[in-house]
């Protein structure tokens, strides 16, 4: 019997993990359910928190990819890991939560292609942020075709804008995509699993000849065959911290080139500056002037902000979660659930973080002032403590 396949995306923030967290915990006793999570940045963050819930450590199995976007970057890697959770873990079902700049129907086809080896495509379900939806659909091509390619909507922080807000995001949302169902949804107390799963989907089907059928949607549009395999470096900038530096950070190759993932200046040749290791360069938040950091930051160029990071007076490193002004702190107290963390080299880490956005270039100061660092910005970046890459920049 194939397995059902269940794509659950929506743009940077909009909440998919908390959906899925409180999608998990309704699940019954015995249903073996596989996530694969796509991440930007180092550290599986949303992945640590999925396997933190109830039924986690039971029936829920995590897998994830990092660094890259499943629908072009990391394209033919998620067949080999969904046939990697077919083989080894047999689950039911999988659930597939793609990074906020992934577009929907390059992984269905995917899933598509493989439904010989016992994979079948169930459902495309669409997380809309109605907070912040009316922003980004202007700016973000990528929201658009997730609102336009999927089987159902969901209405996400409803309740945190008012009924005219409401209206005006309901207005976009039909104006791209009139036909599908849309449902209000409340993140932290969930959606049935009734609703979501058995939608047997029709969208991007594959012909007899392994070529895709255009979707019945937008009168036969084909904007789905055309789209920009670089569409996810066109939008987001990143900014990403990590201290102590992964050991493969500082790159050795003389002139001004392009590796892991940044670019460098031409400073090779030169000796690369330290960081005293006896004291901390930066000094550690508290929770207060981790709240007094965050809480101005505009939300019209701050994204996301996700990783592992240190507090004062906590043994154990938190997990941040920021999407839009609001934020959440998680405790990761458990060894088994920080083992994405521990496997840096580095015997203790103080900051995996990734901050996504737009026009960040004039941000990345305020960042590290905002971080506590005592050193300046070229400096952390030639010890890779500091990675900016612009959008438009990644290969």
């Amino acid at each position: 019997m194939a397995i059902p396949v269940t794509v659950l995306t929506g743009f940077l923030g909009a909440g998919k993990t908390t959906i899925l967290m409180s999608l998990l915990e309704q699940i019954p006793r015995g249903y073996k359910v596989a996530v694969l999570k796509n991440e930007f940045g180092d550290v599986a963050v949303d992945s640590q928190l999925v396997q933190s819930t109830k039924k986690g450590a039971e029936s829920v199995k995590v897998t994830e990819m990092l660094n890259g976007c499943l629908c072009c970057v990391l394209v033919g890697q998620m067949k080999n890991a969904l046939l990697e959770i077919r083989d080894t873990y047999k689950p039911d079902r999988i659930i597939v939560e793609t990074s906020g700049s992934a577009f929907p129907a390059p992984i269905a086809w995917q899933i598509r292609q493989i439904a010989d080896e016992g994979f079948t495509l169930d459902a495309i379900v669409t997380v809309i942020d109605c907070v912040n939806f009316t922003g980004y659909e202007d700016t973000s091509y990528t929201a658009k075709m997730q609102a336009k390619y999927t089987d159902l909507i969901l209405l996400n922080k409803h309740e945190l804008i008012s009924e005219r807000q409401f209206d005006l995001v309901l207005d976009h949302v039909y104006e791209l995509n009139e036909d599908t169902p849309k449902i209000k949804c409340n993140g932290t107390s969930g959606v049935s699993p009734d609703l979501i799963f058995g939608i047997d989907t029709k969208l991007f089907q594959i012909s007899s000849t392994n070529t895709p059928i255009e979707p019945n949607v937008d009168g036969g549009s084909t904007d789905w065959l055309n789209m920009d395999s670089q569409h996810h470096a066109n939008e987001v900038d990143l900014i990403q911290i990590m201290y102590p530096p992964p050991s493969d950070s500082v790159c050795t190759e003389e002139g001004d080139h392009v590796c892991n993932d940044h670019n460098h200046s031409n400073n090779h040749g030169q000796t690369v500056p330290e960081i005293p290791s006896d004291t901390l360069p930066f000094t550690l938040f508290t929770r207060d002037t981790l709240d007094a950091f965050l809480k101005p930051l505009p939300s019209d160029s701050f994204y996301r902000i996700k990783g592992v990071l240190r507090l004062q007076d906590e043994s154990s490193p938190m997990i941040l979660n920021w999407a839009f002004g609001r934020y959440t702190l998680t405790l990761l107290d458990d060894p088994e659930q920080s083992e994405t963390v521990q496997r840096q080299e580095a015997p203790q880490v103080y900051y995996r973080i990734t901050v996504m956005g737009v026009d960040l270039s004039m941000q990345v100061n305020k960042v590290v002032k905002g971080f506590g660092f005592s050193v300046d910005a070229n400096t952390l970046k030639q010890t890779g403590t500091l990675k900016f890459t612009a959008a438009g920049r990644r290969h």
